[in-house]
Order: C-alpha cells, then structure tokens, then sequence
C-alpha cells in the first residue's frame, strides 16, 4: 500500500471517530511524468526518470464550522512527507475525473453516430 493510501485511511478513520460523514473514499487514476534531461554538451534529451503521482479522494458532508479548524490542523500535523492535501468543494468536473479516458472506445462511438 503506497503512504498515500495510508494517510486516506487514516483520514477516513479519523472522520468515523470524530462522526463526521464521509460520502465517497476513492482513488484517482495514477498520473505518470517523464523527467527528461539534457546533455551538457548537446542537444539530446535523455530521459531520466518516471514519476508517479497517485491521487486519493475523500468526500465529507456536514462538516461543522466549529470542528473544521481542528480537524484540518490534526491532518496538517500527521501528513507525511511528500504528500500534499487539497481541500476544496466537489465539482461535477471532479466527479468525471474519476473515470479514466478511453480513447478506443470514443473513437467507436464516434464511427458509430
């Protein structure tokens, strides 16, 4: 399990203890970055690494005012190095990034109409 699955379930179970709602826990699809490099002396561009960046969403509903500034400093102190936390509404535009692109399967509908 990557430590970005660890710390959603640790979000989620600390959400349970404090009966906070949790309407939807899921994972994004896994986004790769090429790193290239270039050579000192040239022009060729090598590449260098793959990395990984793996997205977890975790949705609340009835929050209150009153426990939202503790509840996000108790996160902000037990997040782990090289995880970041985004706190935001949910948007629909949110809810369809969830579902990975497939570009065969346009592409036959496209043929189809």
């Amino acid at each position: 399990m990557t430590i970005v699955e660890h710390y959603s379930q640790y979000v989620h179970n600390l959400c349970n203890r404090l009966k906070i709602k949790v309407d939807e826990s899921y994972a994004l699809p896994t986004k790769c970055t090429e790193v290239m490099l270039l050579q000192e002396q040239g022009t060729k561009m090598f590449a260098d690494a793959v990395l990984s960046t793996h997205e977890r969403i975790v949705q609340l509903s009835g929050l209150s005012s009153t426990l939202a500034p503790v509840f996000l400093e108790v996160l902000l102190r037990n997040q782990p190095e090289g995880v970041q936390l985004s706190i935001k509404e949910h948007t629909e535009a949110d809810f369809y990034a969830r579902f990975k692109a497939r570009p065969e399967l346009e592409e036959l509908i496209a043929q189809i109409n």
